[in-house]
């Protein structure tokens, strides 16, 4: 993920350069990342750990266009998405971002046939156009028998498939997970955590995933510890034991 590139190599889809982010809480100023770089290449699924307050979720928001950095420059596919406007970046993020949640965030009077389908509404695509994308992502996420069920309809992990559908739905560049099993029980994380191997080995997705879960971690290619805003640890999926 770092380093020296060659034509070997694979793609860099995501360069963080010299990161800083700073808050200012009264006469306090917060430095929540200090001087991060890092790349992600395409296909890759990264998975970030630390402690609480590490800037795991700073730097997710960061380079999924939610915030903007104090200081340093962010590329994905070789725009530089540090210095867009509010209005570019919601622009932008419709285009190239997927956002899975811990809590899913779907909304309770719309079934999942509908919630699956609200991103593709900002699209110039036609009904039936959209409903091939949904019943598509549906079925990849093994829901297609459960598309006119409403949320409270459905289970924890079958809620969280819905969230993962509506996420890949417009095929995004990639995939942003925030503690994407944290509300769910062994198995049914078990199960998303597949589902998330799956799209990116099979279906060529990159995911970037915050967790604390280190049985979680173990599904990435990758696992990156911070500590304090800084990246204290990169660990390779061939180096675990």
């Amino acid at each position: 993920m770092t380093g020296v590139q060659t034509c070997a190599l694979p793609i860099s889809l995501i360069q963080v350069r010299n990161i800083d982010m700073k808050y200012r809480r009264g006469s306090e100023e917060i430095h929540v990342l200090q001087g991060l770089s890092l790349d992600v290449n395409e296909g890759e699924f990264v998975a970030f750990m630390g402690p609480s307050g590490s800037g795991k979720t700073t730097l997710l928001n960061l380079i999924g266009g939610l915030d903007s950095p104090s200081s340093g420059s962010i590329r994905v596919a070789g725009e530089e998405i540090s210095e867009l406007n509010q209005s570019e970046l919601t622009d932008w993020r419709a285009r190239h971002v997927g956002f899975i949640f811990q809590m899913y965030n779907l909304l309770p009077v719309l079934n999942a046939y509908q919630n699956v389908e609200l991103p593709l509404l900002l699209t110039k695509l036609s009904r039936s156009e959209r409903r091939q994308h949904v019943e598509a992502a549906l079925n990849l996420v093994g829901l297609a028998d459960r598309m006119k069920h409403y949320p409270n309809q459905l289970s924890g992990g079958q809620g969280q498939r819905v969230a993962i559908a509506r996420a890949i739905v417009a095929d995004p560049t990639f995939l942003l997970c925030d503690e994407p099993t944290g509300d769910l029980d062994r198995k049914s994380a078990g199960e998303i955590l597949d589902l998330l191997s799956a799209l990116c080995k099979e279906h060529g997705k990159t995911i970037l995933m915050v967790t604390h879960d280190p049985l979680a971690a173990s599904h990435a290619d990758v696992t990156l510890h911070l500590d304090k805003g800084v990246l204290v640890e990169t660990v390779r999926a061939e180096a675990r034991v």
